[in-house]
């Protein structure tokens, strides 16, 4: 019975690594929920006279420290005084020296979003004339590198803990209260609460150094927990972990009072347990409700309670689902899944579905905002992957359904009748190996007897469970039952993880929005220079060949003269949304002069942006401008145009 299930549970161990491995490493930085809507003084412009502040607009509230809003001059010092203060709704400022000399200046910004997600990034703006900078805006990210991958890891346990914990409970109460005396199952739920509590513990020391510094050793620092503890997720995390007290008082109960009850008794505390179980659940839900996505944006007093039903139906299916894996290939021969139970859990996911069906489809109008960002947005398409296999997921569940209807109970008294002639031969067997050892023992002592008493028994026992266990394995349906299961449980696997990676991706919605705004931002910065320095502005179609391969490049170059200059690039798909391309490249060459190509690799800024300082255009001239641009790992193009620079 081992060595045919150890193969299939290492293989859904070995999936559940490689899909977490690959979809927590591709979290990065661009996760960020809240987005740079606008900036004044605004981004690559050139003012006349140096502003008394420096203001950010956001897409949603966010939270600032001290060094949140920083302004830095050409060699790096800051020129910001004060605290950053709220300025009106999501407009921030922080006030600046006065006298401030003529050069480019860097602003730097590190925040976190109302839905618990750090925001950084950068961009400059000059005063009279644009300057050579010392200041690098490239490394600007918040919640990347290993700290930012180790929170990933524990949002991803914690989600799992909850799901395994409280769907097994509600397997075991609803749907085969005999499993409550089977030790695989009591360990299956105590392990979930463990891995939830231990990631929710984890999830905590790390947050503060995930939102702020990034550095692996600040999570023991106590000054910045307590900092943390002040902020909504600090004490999400923290009912989190009383809630968690209050769900072992319940797994304690569960599998110790409540398996010893019967009778009227052990309905009672049936109800008890119910009730209990389900407020304490809803409390761990709520959890996530409370502090992240649904808490922002649209409709936050219909979402919560959304997202907290989403979450219980989905803990209550997979979690249930996992449970009856477990109960199908550990519990013991005596003790088999018999087939009500089969089908109660059918009817309680066939209901859960339903349930994750609506408030999914809700969620998604509300983080979608329209049904191009669907195509256009990384959420759109995560969320397209995770419809695809919660399709596939519905698809095997159909089968795991037909499977318990065909279920067969292997009750005992059918075990009996069947192993009848193969129970009297080992019986046989059996006297006959104890009156041989009973003839070679006359001469033993009596307590020599009395041990081969005991491993006859022992002996017996082991053979009694080992043809109880081919019997019912010889079910045909349950064997069935079982690989459908299986496969179901593998399929969940990978949506937990879309699912886990989707709550850390930016809303299609809010990146929208905020391309919208930056595009608006960088037309406007542009007439302006256009009238002021003669900025210089092309726009080129590439088309690399591949799957989403064709868009728009447009090359912002800022005052467009000899010496130094500032270029921001950005790309667009034909509808004119901002999308990241994994690569993009510019050279300058000036064939008339047999100069260049010079080549610059500008810094990702956000959603479609891409800008580079101190661009060096060492002579007037017809310059080729020419763009690189990679939209996969094999599919890349280069165009060129040729403009007078200087």
């Amino acid at each position: 019975m081992t060595q045919t299930i150890t193969p299939r549970v290492r293989m859904l161990v070995l999936l559940f690594l490689a899909v977490t491995g690959a979809l927590l490493a591709g979290a990065g930085p661009a996760s960020a929920h809240a987005a740079l809507t606008g900036s004044d003084p605004a981004q690559g412009v050139v003012v006349d006279k140096a502003p008394a502040q420096v203001s950010l607009t956001f897409s949603e509230t966010v939270s600032m420290n001290d060094d949140s809003l920083r302004v830095l001059d050409p060699k790096g010092a800051r020129v910001d005084t004060g605290k950053p203060s709220e300025v009106s709704g999501t407009t921030y400022a922080v006030q600046l020296h006065s006298g401030l000399p003529d050069g480019t200046y860097t602003v730097t910004y590190q925040v976190v979003s109302a839905d618990s997600h750090p925001v950084a990034g950068a961009y400059t703006f000059s005063i009279g004339s644009p300057s050579e900078t010392s200041v690098s805006v490239s490394g600007q990210e918040a919640g990347g590198g290993v700290v930012g991958w180790l929170y990933g890891f524990g949002r991803y346990a914690s989600y799992a803990g909850f799901i395994v914990m409280t769907g097994g409970a509600a397997f075991v109460l609803a749907c085969w209260r005999r499993g409550t005396g089977v030790p695989a199952l009591q360990r299956l739920v105590v392990t979930g609460w463990v891995a939830m509590a231990a990631a929710t513990l984890f999830l905590l020391l790390l947050r503060g150094s995930y939102t702020g510094s990034g550095k692996l050793g600040d999570v023991f620092d106590l000054d910045l927990l307590g900092e943390v503890l002040q902020t909504k997720t600090g004490a999400a995390l923290v009912s989190r972990l009383l809630l968690l007290a209050a769900a072992a008082l319940f797994i304690a109960v569960l599998f110790g009072a409540y398996d010893k009850r019967e009778g009227e008794e052990k309905r009672d505390l049936t109800f008890g347990l119910a009730i209990g179980g389900t407020v304490v659940a809803a409390g761990l839900a709520a959890s996530w409700a409370m502090a992240e996505h649904a808490s922002t944006g649209l409709q936050p007093g219909i979402a919560m309670p959304v997202d907290v039903l989403h979450l219980l139906a989905v803990a209550t299916w997979l979690g249930g689902l996992t449970t009856l894996l477990v109960a199908l290939y550990r519990a013991p021969a005596d003790r088999p899944v018999e087939a009500p139970a089969a089908r109660r859990f059918s009817r309680l996911a066939l209901g859960s579905v339903c349930v994750v069906a609506a408030t999914g489809t809700y969620q998604s109008w509300r983080q979608l905002g329209s049904w191009s960002a669907l195509t256009d947005t990384g959420y759109g398409r995560l969320l397209l992957v995770k419809i695809g296999l919660v399709a596939l997921l519905i698809g095997i569940a159909w089968i795991s359904r037909r499977w318990t209807a065909r279920l067969a109970d292997t009750t005992t008294e059918e075990a009996v009748r069947k192993s009848a002639p193969e129970k009297e031969h080992v019986t046989a067997s059996a006297g006959s190996t104890d009156t041989a050892q009973q003839t070679s023992g006359d001469a033993e002592a009596g307590s020599g007897s009395a041990k081969r008493a005991a491993q006859l028994a022992r002996q017996q026992a082991a053979v009694d469970a080992t043809r109880q266990k081919r019997l019912r394995d010889s079910d045909a349906h349950r064997i069935g039952l079982r690989r459908s299961v299986l496969a179901e449980a593998g399929v969940a696997v990978v949506v937990l993880a879309v699912t886990t990676l989707l709550t850390s991706t930016e809303p299609g919605r809010t990146e929208q929005d905020a391309a919208a705004a930056n595009r608006a931002s960088s037309s406007s910065s542009s007439s302006a220079g256009d009238s002021a320095s003669g900025a210089l502005t092309l726009d080129m179609s590439f088309d690399t060949g591949g799957t989403d391969g064709k868009g728009v490049v447009s090359v912002d170059l800022d005052p467009a003269r000899t010496g130094a200059n500032e270029m921001h690039v950005y790309v667009t798909r034909p509808n004119g949304r901002a999308f990241d391309v994994p690569e993009v490249k510019v050279a300058f060459t000036l064939e008339a002069k047999d100069i260049g190509p010079l080549p610059v690799v500008p810094d990702h800024i956000t959603t479609g942006h891409w800008s580079a300082t101190g661009v060096q255009i060492p002579m007037a001239g017809e310059w080729e401008i020419s763009v690189t641009v990679r939209t996969s790992d094999v599919d890349q193009v280069t165009v060129s145009k040729n403009a007078q620079i200087g």
